[in-house]
């Protein structure tokens, strides 16, 4: 899966210099393991497994980072955007992952990957009225690139012209969005809304994004008309900060969300796994603390919902652990 180093809206990494990384915890055994003081309750301990779930975010802790077509205000018309929302419309987050699961766990290209769920969902049905030449920038991670290609295909039965760029990260191909230099790119709502939000009102302005996507898209096109863009419908689909379990350990405690894991697993034995600034990040364990009320008897420095973190919920090291939600090995 992707590092995501592109995102700015994770909360957890935004704004964080190198030394805060490394002394951002206090001390920790040689483990990485942080064991909490005056923890009440008896809580959860990990349970191995090989298949991994995400816990519903039923009070919207996180951001809501669905899927919605980026556009240049200049070629923004009603075919164009006709055809970007028949790809919102298909996607959902299970749909998502099995996609990002073909790239990067069986390793077929976004390019076929795009152009198989595209015939299977009869995406290019009824589409037409454009025309001229329409370039799509992509960040570099197959998720993006996939999505990429399937904006690539519909534009093209809409009667566009199309080439996909693959371009980097949003730093670079944002302003070419706003120049015109490309014309469309696959984002994500609130990471988009709050780079946006910084580059205009610094590194400290206030949020504009939440964890309801209706909200996060007004904001989202209320700032990006003052950048020459317009969006298409935001998607079901999400790619966004999520807490994973193992299979097993949802099966044993039958839970499936955050607040029923925190009615259940608060107290010594739940261990939290997470990047080193975990526990001092609002998105991270102080949100679940704040808005779920969940305490942990441990928590154990992993990295940001890669291999160490699915690892360490696969082998029972942690209970609970940052992951993402489109992640390909949550297919199972």
């Amino acid at each position: 899966m992707n590092t995501r180093t592109y995102r700015v809206a994770l909360g957890i990494l935004a704004g964080l210099s190198a030394a805060a990384l490394v002394t951002g915890c206090g001390k920790a055994g040689s483990s990485g393991t942080q064991a909490a003081q005056s923890v009440s309750g008896k809580g959860c301990a990990p349970v191995a497994g090989d298949a991994l779930v995400v816990l519903k975010d039923d009070k919207h802790l996180q951001n809501s980072d669905n899927l919605v077509p980026a556009v240049n205000a200049k070629v923004a018309t009603k075919p164009l955007l006709t055809a970007l929302n028949k790809v919102s419309t298909a996607l959902d987050t299970p749909k998502l992952i099995q996609l990002n699961k073909q790239t990067d766990i069986d390793r077929v290209s976004p390019e076929k990957v795009a152009s198989d769920f595209a015939k299977a969902n009869n995406l290019t049905a009824g589409l037409s009225g454009g025309s001229g030449s329409i370039t799509i920038g992509a960040a570099d991670f197959s998720e993006n690139k996939t999505l990429a290609y399937l904006y690539s295909t519909v534009l093209k039965a809409a009667g566009y012209s199309t080439t996909v760029r693959t371009i980097g990260n949003r730093e670079l191909y944002e302003p070419a969005l706003e120049k015109g230099q490309i014309q469309v790119v696959p984002e994500y709502a609130a990471t988009l809304t709050e780079f946006l939000n910084q580059k205009d009102n610094g590194k400290n302005a206030t949020p504009l994004a939440s964890g309801q996507i209706d909200k996060t898209m007004s904001a989202l096109t209320t700032i990006g008309a003052k950048h020459n863009l317009k969006f298409g419908v935001a998607s079901a689909a999400a790619d966004e900060n999520a807490f994973g379990v193992t299979k097993a350990f949802a099966d044993k405690y039958k839970i499936t969300s955050l607040s029923e894991f925190a009615s259940k697993c608060s107290g010594k034995a739940t261990v939290l796994g997470g990047p080193p600034e975990c526990p001092q990040r609002p998105y991270c364990q102080q949100g679940l603390e704040k808005t779920y009320g969940i305490t942990f008897g441990g928590f154990k420095q992993l990295d940001a919902g890669g291999s160490r973190s699915k690892t360490a919920l696969k082998t029972g090291t942690v209970t609970i652990s940052l992951v993402f939600s489109s992640d390909a090995a949550l297919a199972g």
